[in-house]
């Protein structure tokens, strides 16, 4: 038997067929009803950005911002990049909502995506920019059936998009879905979209995740509407104050010109 050195002299890669690797970015956000208002007020909505896409295939349709790993990436430096040229938005931080790759997923070939989710907490206004025709927030509802199955709904303006799929759990306790009709979206982003939104709920039951759609100073009723917004979940304002107490600390501050009592502000301990 040959060193490892002689090993990987006579090793050809091309030997085997190898994929395609993009990412995707399911970037979330929260925005007031008037869609040119970026303030986190009680008639906030789960929002997400997607792109136009300006060529084929999918020509426009929606989809999440994304690309083509290049030569000398990691799937996050890429991630970062894509939505950065695509959208004009650079997240903070990301982190992994899944790989998908399902053979046929893309009709251009074997291609592999790894999906990222991630939170933009300051007022950002998008413009589409590379290969995006048109970048625009979404907001965001997800409703799901006892039989499984689940609707997706996404509204910018004048456009709605309703995608019908279905969930199934995995034996390690992770949520799949099929998309039954896509309602238009590009790929399989409405299946990566859901996925993103679950891994999203799940993680804002964390009161550490809640703190990244909010402005450094902020008040409790704000924070709670935050859980409340991603979760779908009323919440009794008594018992959430007692479960985030050690989270936060006063300021001495107070909200002003709100048109109504002055609100305490308070900071991420």
């Amino acid at each position: 038997m040959g060193s490892e050195k002689e090993f990987l002299e006579n090793y050809s890669i091309e030997a085997y067929e190898r994929p395609s690797i993009t990412t995707d970015i399911a970037a979330f956000t929260l925005l007031s009803k008037d869609e040119e208002s970026y303030r986190h007020d009680p008639e906030s909505s789960l929002s997400l950005l997607l792109v136009k896409r300006g060529g084929h295939p999918f020509k426009g349709c929606w989809a999440l911002p994304g690309g083509f790993l290049q030569s000398g990436e990691t799937v996050e430096e890429c991630a970062l990049r894509e939505i950065t040229e695509e959208t004009g938005v650079t997240p903070r931080a990301i982190m992994p909502a899944g790989v998908f790759s399902k053979p046929n997923r893309d009709p251009r070939g074997w291609i592999i995506s790894n999906a990222f989710v991630s939170v933009i907490a300051e007022p950002v206004v998008v413009k589409g920019g590379d290969d995006a025709a048109e970048a625009a927030w979404f907001t965001v509802k997800y409703n799901e059936n006892e039989n499984g199955s689940c609707t997706l709904t996404l509204r910018h303006g004048d456009t709605e998009i309703i995608t019908e799929l279905t969930k199934t759990q995995s034996k390690y306790e992770s949520e799949r879905f099929e998309i039954k009709d896509s309602g238009g979206t590009a790929f399989d982003h409405a299946k990566i979209i859901a996925c993103a939104l679950t891994k999203l709920r799940k993680e804002a039951q964390n009161v550490e995740t809640l703190f990244d759609f909010l402005p450094e100073r902020f008040t409790l009723a704000e924070l709670q509407r935050v859980q409340e917004t991603i979760t779908d979940v009323p919440l009794l304002t008594a018992n959430f104050r007692r479960k985030i107490a050690d989270f936060v600390e006063e300021t001495d501050t107070s909200t002003v010109g709100a048109g109504h009592r002055p609100a305490k502000l308070y900071t991420k301990k």
